[in-house]
């Protein structure tokens, strides 16, 4: 006799409630799936909806869901609340814009004085400006409400350069700064580069150098010139100088680190991180190996305006410090010996310069023939 609860079919007993509870919730899956793709749901709203399935296949286990993929309990949860199996968009992010949002709440009269005072006074700045208004007007202004009355009328000592300024402003990229590299102990990771200025006879020289965070092997190289494309022929030297391993390089914000040194770290595939303005200590590293060169070599009757005979005296002291010198950061062993007990393969001869050339987007960059210690 057929029990309760079950149904028959071909000849085989099929218990009703083992269908519906798992073959309905999965031809409800693959619905999900063909609806979020039709309504072409972004890639964050098409996991948010795998969580879902994979929380309704496995036991309806929200913390076990939340472990699987890597998410908060308390973000699941709000997804979870917010989803809507007749409306997919509910897992799409929705807007965060403040429902009420801030006006300005300047009078028609304090704009009016505004315009009065800054037009009296048109080389003082908002605060100064904000005191004036308080003491002829007898009542507090905000220095904000005066920066604002001055972009709203334009009025600047100079409204043509303002404008430049602010365009140039708007179409600069944001720098990637070097507080945001999160560091990593180990030979290559992390260059920093630094420039060196030293007047002599009246004639400037420009020694470009470079140290590894880690490993403290250090590279220097003069130049007749401060641009950009010195600043990229010296980051090819130094690529090849360490067979390429170069993760990620620092400099300052000088001149001489943008356009074709910009353009050279992307063909070498090198990120490229930057100082905070008015922060030498972001530096610290480089700074410090720029005293040493200019008080261990420079100081000692090494300094000439001839760059070819300057380079090879420093390709001898760079011999020096990197395979003999010991280092007090290295617990006074030297940088080649520190690198080979960690990296044997990147140890190399010291070559700050070569035949060889380093292609880049345009043309090649010119490296001068010396010899090769090793």
């Amino acid at each position: 006799m057929r029990q309760p609860g079950t149904s028959v079919s071909g000849g085989v007993l099929h218990s009703t409630r083992w269908f519906t509870h798992y073959w309905q919730p999965i031809n409800r899956h693959i619905l999900w799936r063909k609806r979020a793709i039709l309504r072409k749901l972004s890639r964050p709203a098409l996991a948010r909806l795998e969580w879902l399935i994979w929380y309704e296949q496995h036991g309806r286990n929200a913390q076990a869901t939340a472990r699987h993929y890597g998410v908060s309990p308390k973000t699941f949860w709000k997804w979870k609340k917010r989803f809507n199996e007749l409306d997919l968009s509910t897992l799409e992010e929705c807007s965060r814009v403040p429902v009420r949002r801030r006006t300005r709440t300047i009078t028609q009269q304090e704009e009016v004085r505004i315009v009065d005072l800054r037009r009296t006074y048109l080389r003082y700045g908002k605060e100064k400006l904000s005191r004036i208004y308080a003491t002829r007007y007898g009542s507090s202004l905000s220095a904000w409400k005066v920066q604002k009355t001055i972009e709203k009328h334009r009025l600047y000592y100079h409204p043509a350069k303002n404008a430049r300024t602010q365009a140039k402003r708007r179409r600069a990229q944001k720098k990637k700064r070097i507080a945001e590299l999160s560091m990593k102990r180990r030979a290559g990771f992390l260059f920093r580069i630094d420039s060196i200025v030293r007047y002599w006879h009246g004639t400037r020289r420009y020694i470009l150098t470079a140290i590894d965070d880690t490993s403290k092997v250090a590279f220097a190289h003069m130049y007749t010139s401060h641009s950009s494309r010195a600043a990229a022929d010296f980051l090819c030297r130094l690529h090849l100088l360490v067979n390429g391993k170069i993760e990620n390089v620092q400099t300052d914000n000088g001149s001489e680190f943008h356009a074709e040194f910009e353009e050279a770290c992307r063909k070498l595939h090198i990120e490229h991180y930057w100082s905070r303005v008015k922060t030498p200590k972001d530096n610290a590293g480089n700074e410090r190996f720029n005293r040493t060169l200019q008080d261990e070599f420079v100081a000692l009757g090494h300094m000439t305006i001839d760059p070819a005979a300057f380079n090879r005296e420093l390709t001898e002291w760079l011999v020096e410090y990197n395979f003999n010198r010991p280092h007090q950061a290295l617990g006074y062993s030297t940088p080649i010996n520190f690198i080979y007990k960690r990296s044997p393969s990147l140890v190399l001869p010291m070559s700050p310069s070569s035949t060889r050339t380093c292609p880049r987007a345009s043309g090649e960059y010119a490296g001068r023939s010396v010899h090769k210690r090793g």
